[in-house]
């Protein structure tokens, strides 16, 4: 079974990214800072359906490989046109905005990553708002599902293990 800290912590590198851009949109530094928690949002998010599929997943950044495993292992992640289009790019935001100082990121393409990113984990279910699919009734249905000592603690919870289960139901 997953450990529901890897999408928390998905999350919480979008969120980063999302606040960075707010506060510092005009300093290259903190856009480098934008894109590097965008490509670990990604490959967070992409390595937490895995490990829900049993997969043991290498220690990898690359989110070509990751894709690759996630389409060959039947991971339940909806991939976006957005991040297979533009994988190669994404996988630089990694290595690129934290080693090379001379690397100069566009603001409107950081921009675009960040509401593509944002798409992507509404797609797959990642939020604070309660996906309105989970009644009481499919929650009862998604219970059954799950190991009895699972506790679920808010609504972020309750969309990710649906995300997971909901071809079970």
């Amino acid at each position: 079974m997953c450990d529901i800290r890897f999408f928390k912590s998905a999350y919480h590198c979008y969120d980063v990214a999302a606040n960075l851009l707010k506060l510092y949109e005009q300093d290259e530094l903190y856009l480098n800072d934008v894109a590097y928690n965008l490509q670990q949002c990604i490959e967070k998010t992409l390595k937490a359906f895995l490990e829900y599929r049993g997969v043991t997943v290498p220690q990898t950044h690359s989110i070509r490989k990751l894709i690759s495993m996630s389409k060959n292992n039947g991971s339940v992640i909806i991939i976006t046109d957005w991040i297979i289009q533009n994988q190669y790019e994404i996988e630089t935001w990694e290595a690129d905005t934290r080693y090379n100082f001379d690397i100069s990121l566009e603001l409107g393409r950081i921009r675009q990553g960040l509401g593509e990113v944002k798409r992507f984990l509404d797609i797959n279910h990642m939020s604070d708002k309660l996906n309105p699919e989970l009644t009481e009734e499919m929650k009862e249905k998604l219970r059954t599902k799950m190991p009895k000592s699972v506790v679920i603690h808010d609504n972020f919870e309750w969309n990710c293990y649906y995300s997971l289960f909901k071809k079970q139901l």
